[in-house]
């Protein structure tokens, strides 16, 4: 969908080295994701040296783990830690805390012997199934590796699999990839997504740019991607429009018609308090709240469809201005 281009004094767009300790978070992100995973390639050949950096690919990765987590807008997502090849759990997915990321990476080893410890990374995605099915939408699942795979089902097969029975997940990559059929591997998996982030470990530890714009991508929406109306938001447990609300949705209402024809979606959103239920309807009724009054302003009925989206992670909901903020209607058009 695309913004409804509302521009008046109002209404507000809403803005949306690796090895360096404890870099700052991004600011000004409008939340993309509700969930991530960090999944790494914990193979034998991840535990060699990685040619472009002189490193061992493991250290290099956990160095890229941290510099990531260090980056994550301080939001409320839920985040977790696996391994393929083996496959293991070093954090279960659960509410992130930037601590106890940084805890589960340092956890992860890079000195195992390479001889014997082969790479069934097909084998590996697939038994983190029943978690990737568990993470709260939308999903993001960040996966490093070098693409090598000598064993098991082919992992490509295995992430076209999750995209057929997933809904709202991607798999992003971050490659150490240095033989021709690690690449091949890593090509072929990014193919199968249109917002598939693919990044060269060696671009992100080398570039701190690369690094916030990686994690840009994978945890923030586009700045310009929702229009919120500031104003029309809601008391605490109330649908009610206020004298400032209904100023703002006479002007918006003027604007609206002013592009006859475009199909326009309001989406209700609460914050966090309260059951799924009762903020499911609230939030409807929101949307709703809006739709009538635009109406009464002369906008056709037809062109409106009004969305009650639940609860809202996309400001902070443990300050009072984000709680404010998440209990708001969004306005985008088709």
């Amino acid at each position: 969908m695309r913004t409804l281009p509302v521009f008046f004094a109002a209404a507000a767009l809403v803005l949306g080295s690796a090895f360096a300790a404890m870099a700052a978070p991004l600011a000004n992100c409008s939340k993309k994701v509700e969930s991530f995973d960090f999944v790494v390639d914990y193979s034998g050949s991840m535990m060699m040296s990685y040619p472009k950096l002189k490193k061992v690919k493991m250290e290099v990765a956990k160095s890229l783990m941290l510099s990531i987590n260090d980056k994550i807008p301080s939001l409320n997502y839920d985040g977790g830690l696996h391994t393929v090849a083996p496959a293991s759990t070093i954090l279960p997915q659960g509410v992130w805390d930037r601590a106890a990321l940084a805890k589960g990476v340092a956890k992860l080893r890079s000195n195992f012997d390479i001889v014997g410890r082969l790479t069934p990374m097909g084998d590996g995605l697939k038994a983190h199934e029943g978690t990737f099915a568990g993470m709260k939408r939308k999903a993001a699942v960040i996966f490093f590796s070098d693409g090598d795979n000598n064993r098991g089902s082919d992992p490509v097969a295995e992430v076209q699999s999750l995209y057929q029975t997933q809904r709202d997940l991607v798999v992003h990559i971050v490659s150490f990839a240095d033989t021709k059929n690690g690449k091949a591997t890593l090509d072929r998996i990014a193919a199968l997504n249109k917002d598939c982030v693919y990044v060269d470990a060696y671009e992100l530890a080398t570039n701190e740019a690369a690094l916030d714009k990686f994690v840009k991508e994978v945890f923030c929406g586009a700045e310009d991607e929702v229009i919120v109306l500031r104003g029309v938001n809601f008391a605490f447990d109330s649908y009610a429009l206020d004298n400032k609300a209904m100023g703002i949705l006479n002007e918006a209402a003027t604007l609206i018609k002013s592009k006859p024809g475009t199909p326009v979606s309001l989406q209700g959103w609460t914050d966090y308090i309260g059951s799924d239920e009762y903020n499911a309807k609230l939030s409807q009724h929101r949307a709703d709240s809006v739709k009538s009054y635009l109406i009464k302003q002369g906008v056709p009925a037809s062109r409106l469809t009004a969305i009650g989206k639940g609860k809202s992670y996309k400001y902070d909901n443990k300050t009072a201005e984000g709680r404010y903020m998440n209990r708001r209607t969004e306005v985008l058009t088709d």
